[in-house]
C-alpha cells in the first residue's frame, strides 16, 4: 500500500507554486525581488519550449524501456553556457549522440530513446553558497541562468534577467535541433553526414565505419525487397532534459494545455532532481509530484532503500508506466555494495521504474596538477558492473546518462588515445565538470554493445 496515497500528480492540494511552502535548497538569493517578479511575469507570457504531446510520446517510450523494448541514451554537457549556443557546438552534440545511438541500435537490436542533456541545462548545484579567493568571498557560480563564472562581485550577483536569456538560448537550441532532424540530418541513408571533422585519425574510426557500412547494406537490402525507399529512416525522435533546479523558472513554464488534464513543465521533456535536492519534504520533490512529465531522480551511495520506496509513493503513487526513472551514480568503487539493496527493495515491492546508470558523477577526482577529471576506465567499469548487478538482481538496466561533448576536449583521462594528466592541459574547457569527448563517448557505446553481446 502506498505510504502517501493522497499525493498523486492530480491531487487537489498541489499547485505549481505549492513548492514555496517547503524547504528550497540550492536556490540563489536575488537582491531585487521586484525585478525577479517582473522577469517571472515575462516568462509566464513567453511560448513554451516543448509540447505536451512530445512529453507524452516520450513517456510512452520510457514505459517501453522499462519493459526492455527500448534503451535510453541520455547525454550532453555538464552545464551549458550561453556563449556555446552556436551552430557548430549544437550540431556536434547532436552528431555524437546520433553516432552513439547508431552503435547501440546496431548492437542491441532495439530502438534507442535519444535524450539530449541540453536546451536548458543552465543551472548547477554547488557544494557551498560562497567561494573565497585571496581573501574575497563571493556567491558561488550556479550556472549561466543565475550568474556568471568570472570572480567579480558584479558577475557573481544573481540576475533574474538571465532567465530570459536562458529561455531564448534554449529555444534557439531546440529550434536548430528540430530543423536539423526534420531536414534529414539524422537520415540513416547517410550516416556519413554525422562524422566529426577529427574522426579520421580516431583509433575507433575503422570499427565505426565498418558498422556504418553494415547498416547501409541492411537499408539497401530492405529497400530492394520492398521496391521503395524506407522513409521512416530519414528522421528520429529527439527529446531534451535538464536538472530542474531553479524552481521559479520551472514554475513560470509550467502550464495547463487544452484537452489534457493536469500540469506540464513545458521547459523540457524530461526533468530530473539531483541528489542535493531530493529530500522527501523538500521543495523540488513537492514541485515534481504535480507535473505530468516523466521525471527522474539521481540516486547516490548514501540513499537507503526506504528512501527510494517513499519517493516512489510520492512521485508515482499510481504506478504509471514511464513516469519515474532512477539514475544511479555510485562510483565504480562503491556500486557493487550500494546498488543491490536498492534493486532488491524496489523489486520486492513490485515498483515500476526505469533504472539508468550515470557512470560519471561517482567517479570524479582531482589530479596532481589541479584538474577535476574522471578516469575513462572507471566510467566504463561502472557501466559494465551495472549490467552485471541488474542481471544478478533480476532487474533491468534500461539506459545510460553521460556528461559528454562533441568537441575534441581533454577532460577525462584514458580512453582510446590513453589521455594522461598532462593531456588535460591541452584542451580542458569545462567550467564545471569533466566530460567525455567524442571518441570516449563512442567507446562507451561500443563497450555497452560488447557487454550485452557477450
Amino acid at each position: 500500500m502506498n505510504a502517501f496515497p493522497s499525493l498523486s500528480p492530480t491531487a487537489a492540494d498541489w499547485t505549481p507554486e505549492s513548492w514555496r511552502g517547503k524547504p528550497a535548497l540550492q536556490m540563489p538569493t536575488y537582491p531585487d525581488l521586484q525585478a525577479l517578479e517582473d522577469v517571472l511575469g515575462q516568462l509566464r507570457r513567453l511560448p513554451p519550449l516543448v509540447t505536451s504531446w512530445e512529453i507524452l510520446a516520450l513517456k510512452r517510450q520510457l514505459a517501453e524501456a522499462q519493459e526492455g523494448e527500448r534503451f535510453l541514451l541520455q547525454g550532453g554537457d555538464c552545464a551549458e553556457n550561453f556563449v556555446d549556443c552556436e551552430s557548430g557546438t549544437i550540431s556536434n552534440r547532436l552528431k555524437v549522440l546520433l553516432q552513439m545511438s547508431l552503435v547501440l541500435v546496431h548492437g542491441l537490436r532495439k530502438p534507442v530513446i535519444r535524450v539530449g542533456r541540453f536546451a536548458g541545462q543552465y543551472a548547477k548545484p554547488r557544494s557551498a553558497d560562497t567561494e573565497t579567493r585571496d581573501g574575497q568571498t563571493l556567491p558561488s557560480y550556479r550556472g549561466d541562468v543565475i550568474n556568471a563564472p568570472e570572480f567579480t562581485a558584479a558577475a557573481r550577483m544573481p540576475d533574474p534577467q538571465r532567465m530570459i536569456v536562458a529561455h531564448s538560448r534554449s529555444a534557439l537550441t531546440m529550434n536548430f535541433v528540430r530543423a536539423l532532424i526534420d531536414g534529414g540530418f539524422a537520415d540513416l541513408h547517410h550516416p556519413e553526414y554525422w562524422n566529426l571533422s577529427w574522426m579520421g585519425c580516431s583509433p575507433l574510426a575503422a570499427e565505426y565505419q565498418k558498422m556504418v557500412g553494415s547498416i547501409g547494406d541492411a537499408v539497401r537490402f530492405m529497400e530492394t525487397l520492398s521496391g521503395a525507399q524506407v522513409h521512416n529512416l530519414n528522421r528520429v525522435d529527439f527529446y531534451t532534459s535538464h536538472e530542474a533546479l531553479l524552481l521559479p523558472y520551472e514554475q513560470a513554464l509550467t502550464r495547463q494545455v487544452p484537452r489534457q488534464p493536469g500540469w506540464f513543465n513545458l521547459s523540457t521533456h524530461y526533468p530530473w532532481i539531483g541528489m542535493r535536492t531530493a529530500a522527501l519534504d523538500g521543495a523540488h520533490v513537492e514541485y515534481f509530484r504535480g507535473i505530468r512529465n516523466p521525471v527522474a531522480i539521481k540516486v547516490g551511495p548514501s540513499v537507503q532503500p526506504e528512501q527510494l520506496l517513499r519517493l516512489i509513493d510520492v512521485l508515482n503513487p499510481d504506478d504509471e508506466p514511464g513516469r519515474l526513472s532512477f539514475i544511479h551514480r555510485m562510483g565504480a568503487a562503491q556500486i557493487a555494495d550500494k546498488l543491490p539493496p536498492l534493486l532488491d527493495a524496489v523489486k520486492r515491492d513490485g515498483r515500476r521504474v526505469l533504472w539508468v546508470c550515470d557512470a560519471m558523477h561517482g567517479n570524479t577526482e582531482s589530479t596532481s596538477n589541479g584538474y577535476k577529471t574522471r578516469r575513462f576506465d572507471n566510467v566504463r567499469r561502472e557501466v559494465e558492473l551495472s549490467f552485471d548487478l541488474h542481471a544478478a538482481a533480476g532487474t533491468r538496466l534500461g539506459g545510460v546518462h553521460l556528461e559528454l561533448t562533441g568537441e575534441d576536449v581533454t577532460e577525462c583521462t584514458g580512453g582510446a588515445r590513453e589521455l594522461t594528466e598532462r593531456d588535460l592541459e591541452r584542451a580542458y574547457r569545462s567550467s564545471v565538470d569533466p566530460r567525455l569527448n567524442y571518441e570516449q563517448s563512442l567507446e562507451i557505446a561500443m563497450a555497452i554493445v560488447r557487454k550485452q553481446g557477450a
